[in-house]
């Protein structure tokens, strides 16, 4: 993306500046806590291989165990690997600049990119302190110039903070939060198409983008009233209020695979037992306890990001992959993954009979749908 548009160091300065410490270790424990982390990732992708039956291209690369800092500085370079090519594309649409020609266009940008790279600070600095892990899809080329596939990342004082806030067992729950992470490689990993048709919708999302500036300030207005239905508890949030029509339609593609994903993580770390992970109850109750237990601000906040919905969708997808394997099995679920014509829409989600008849092609009568 050029630089006119998202000061990207602009973006690291203003996260880690803001970003919470983590809570207070000696050094000695924290070299434990990483080489612990590093090494339950590994015990997860065995459990997980085994139990979902995803093995293909898994390369058991060790986690990347990064602090709050280190991980807004790989999200800063993700989104730059994302963003700069569509940014290009969208100024080229626009002959060369999105808000227009002259002195003033430019002087607009320079002041503009700050102030967006201000704003992605601080969104990512309120992440940081949140996000267990992640499977980072898009990294920057390595020194040969080639694009990783994909790396798995914990974030340690966060998974470190919430073993103690949840008073559980730190083993177990290390290597739970390792149990869902390492899914969502073999997910992105044993799949070959999954990673492209994320990219792909994630393009068309945002070259969707009306570049009207009438079109655009007239969907800005909007937002005022997100941020009030937010605040009153509502369902608002930012990235409906300035989204277009063709948007909504992607992103509910997007929203489909992504709640597929991380419900399928959800059930896979708590589905392989306590066999593997002794007090797997207590921590499922009291997490869940703790992601509805948040503040009025923290809420707030959470709605207007769209991170609630992300919490639905832990719960949604959760609830269809059980639904699929309680019914046809984890060979007949794994059907998911063939093709993106496999996948299932919002409305088979909610209804997984739905899915079930159209892919596996045994209708069945719904049981517990929401």
């Amino acid at each position: 993306m050029p630089a006119s548009m998202i000061d990207w160091n602009v973006a690291v300065q203003t996260g880690t500046r803001l970003v919470r410490p983590g809570p207070q270790v000696s050094p000695r424990e924290a070299r434990q806590v990483v080489t612990e982390l590093r090494e339950l990732s590994a015990v997860a992708q065995g459990h997980v291989r085994e139990f979902t039956g995803m093995d293909g291209g898994i390369d058991g690369s060790p986690a990347k165990v990064v602090d709050r800092p280190g991980w807004i500085r790989a999200n800063v370079d993700g989104f730059r690997v994302v963003l700069e090519p569509l940014m290009e594309q969208l100024q080229a649409r626009r002959g060369g600049s999105l808000l227009g020609g002259g002195v003033g266009g430019v002087v607009v940008q320079a002041v503009g990119s700050r102030v967006t790279g201000m704003q992605v600070g601080a969104i990512l600095a309120y992440m940081a302190s949140r996000v267990l892990g992640q499977y980072e899809l898009f990294l920057p080329p390595d020194p040969a110039g080639r694009a990783p596939t994909g790396r798995l990342t914990l974030v340690a004082p966060n998974i470190v903070h919430a073993e103690q806030e949840l008073n559980v067992d730190p083993h177990d729950f290390r290597l739970w939060v390792c149990l869902h992470e390492e899914t969502h490689r073999a997910q992105f990993a044993s799949v070959s198409w999954l990673r492209a048709y994320v990219q792909d919708q994630m393009t068309a999302f945002l070259l969707a983008s009306d570049l009207d500036p009438g079109a655009l300030l007239e969907r800005l207005r909007g937002v005022g009233e997100a941020v009030a239905d937010a605040v009153r508890g509502g369902e608002g949030n930012l990235i409906d209020a300035i989204q277009t029509p063709e948007q909504r339609e992607i992103l509910e593609r997007l929203t489909a695979v992504m709640t597929l994903a991380e419900g399928h993580g959800d059930y896979v770390m708590d589905a392989v037992g306590p066999e593997v992970v002794p007090t797997v109850a207590d921590i499922r109750a009291k997490f869940q306890q703790r992601r509805e237990g948040a503040s009025q601000l923290d809420r707030t906040i959470r709605r207007l990001l769209g991170l609630e919905m992300k919490m639905k969708q832990y719960a949604e997808g959760s609830r269809f992959v059980k639904e699929v394997i309680d019914r046809v099995g984890m060979d007949g679920f794994n059907r998911v993954w063939t093709s993106p014509n496999t996948l299932p829409t919002h409305a088979e989600i909610k209804t997984p009979s739905l899915w079930i008849g159209r892919v596996i092609g045994k209708p069945e009568l719904p049981s517990n749908e929401a």
